[in-house]
């Protein structure tokens, strides 16, 4: 095997077949020009954006999607800023007729947010679960926010999401991966009778550590925004998260080593002379 091959390895997320396992947001950039730069520089395929009529156009009035170029990216619509199940499923619509006029192959599928309180804006997880459903009988391939709670990711799986993305930590909070053992649970059963099942850790992303852990974990791709969006140089951070992308998932492919309480030796130990059979 090529050391570039697990790069080259392709992926899907229902009938998305994707290379990149990063996936970036469009948000919080001082300008779009810096956001069209971080992109690229992210090496990502699909950006998500939320689509709300006022999150589209910043304040001279300039809508965001004429500063993305649809040949090259997949758009990925969210729900970002829904907190009942029912405005989240009228952003979700609203987000594919906008991509259907603009013949973007992302029209078909949602990153489905709704969130319980503007404090935590962790998910609120009986609405999540109640969009999810009206929307994937409304055709849509929903890829689900949730908590890093395995049950509910199971459920969610249960009634058609075709990916779950566990919070690693709060949204923008840059605290990282908090409950790692919850994360491996989540594997476990989302992927129990389906290893190929994406699971995608996003939201509480704070640099690149934080994507190689989680890729790490097993975990088949990462979600962030704030992470390169406000750091103090968001073009430097995008090179790192996708570097870090990579470095974790061809880590967690390679098979780390076991972690023991006492020192092994790296150097052979057989067929070394004793000092005393010197001559």
């Amino acid at each position: 095997m090529s050391i570039a091959a697990p790069l080259e390895t392709p992926w899907k997320i229902g009938t998305h077949e994707l290379r990149s396992r990063l996936i970036v947001g469009t948000g919080k950039y001082t300008t779009f020009e810096l956001m069209q730069q971080c992109l690229e520089a992210s090496g990502a395929e699909v950006i998500t954006v939320a689509v709300r009529r006022e999150r589209l156009v910043d304040a001279a009035g300039r809508n965001i999607l004429d500063f993305i170029d649809l040949s090259k990216y997949t758009i990925l619509p969210n729900t970002a800023g829904c907190f009942t199940a029912e405005d989240a499923v009228r952003v979700a619509r609203l987000g594919r007729e906008i991509l259907l006029g603009l013949e973007n192959p992302g029209a078909d599928w949602v990153k489905l947010e709704v969130l319980g309180d503007k404090k935590t804006l962790l998910p609120d997880p009986v609405a999540t679960l109640e969009a999810t459903r009206e929307l994937v009988k409304d055709g849509f391939q929903v890829l689900c926010y949730s908590t890093d709670d395995p049950i509910t990711a199971k459920r969610l799986k249960d009634v058609g999401a075709v990916s779950v993305m566990p919070a690693g930590s709060p949204i923008g909070s840059g605290q990282g991966v908090l409950n790692p053992n919850n994360i491996r649970i989540c594997l476990e059963y989302l992927q129990e009778d389906d290893p190929t099942y994406p699971v995608i850790i996003d939201a509480g992303v704070g640099t690149a550590s934080d994507v190689a852990f989680a890729m790490e974990l097993g975990c088949d791709g990462v979600l962030l925004n704030t992470g390169i969006a406000s750091a103090r140089d968001p073009l430097l951070m995008a090179h790192a998260m996708k570097h870090a992308c990579w470095a974790g998932r061809e880590a967690y492919l390679a098979g780390r080593i076991p972690k023991k309480l006492y020192a092994t030796a790296s150097s052979p130990e057989t067929g070394i002379i004793a000092p005393a059979a010197r001559t």
